[in-house]
């Protein structure tokens, strides 16, 4: 397996990277979003990064520089469902985490939606007891939450109802960057 840099000219490689973020998230189920997704991931000072096996693109991770570059949002990351739990998903992590690093970033952060009813913070209302609930979340079919915490990520924070009552999204961050205090 190979990890490379994606560019406005690998034609084939966005294709598969877009039939990815497809079969990986309801929002790109329409062939043209997943493609606009991935164009925009190609842009200036933005970091692409798909992970090829015989040729073809398996994996991909995007960022996006914030906060005059200290901050990376990581978005999206997307294996392949037949290459998933093999860890793909982390290596492209460790790979991105590196070059935000090098451009002198210090934090990255991500958001997770609970959509689909996977954590103990979906299907209530929240705000009577925030902190406590996302204190005590518990995972009960599989949210990528879990992933990014065995990756070194931290819950920093949810959006109650960002997808609509009861459907949250999950903030999380990571340092990365030195810092000089």
């Amino acid at each position: 397996m190979k990890f490379i840099h994606l560019t406005s000219f690998d034609h084939e490689y966005k294709l598969q990277a877009s039939k990815i973020l497809q079969e990986n998230f309801d929002c790109y189920k329409n062939a043209e979003i997943a493609q606009i997704e991935i164009e925009e991931m190609l842009q200036e000072k933005k970091i692409c990064i798909g992970a090829v096996e015989d040729e073809c693109i398996v994996g991909v991770i995007g960022g996006i520089p914030t906060y005059n570059g200290n901050v990376y949002e990581l978005h999206p990351l997307a294996v392949k469902k037949s290459h998933q739990r093999k860890g793909i998903g982390s290596k492209l992590i460790a790979l991105f985490e590196e070059e935000v690093a090098e451009r002198g970033a210090i934090t990255i952060y991500l958001g997770s939606d609970d959509e689909k009813n996977q954590t103990s913070l979906s299907n209530k209302d929240l705000y009577p007891n925030l902190y406590n609930e996302i204190k005590h979340i518990q995972n009960i079919k599989n949210h990528p939450y879990s992933f990014y915490q065995k990756n070194g990520y931290k819950i920093v924070g949810v959006i109650p109802d960002a997808n609509g009552f009861g459907k949250p999204d999950i903030y999380m961050a990571k340092r990365v960057g030195d810092i000089n205090v």
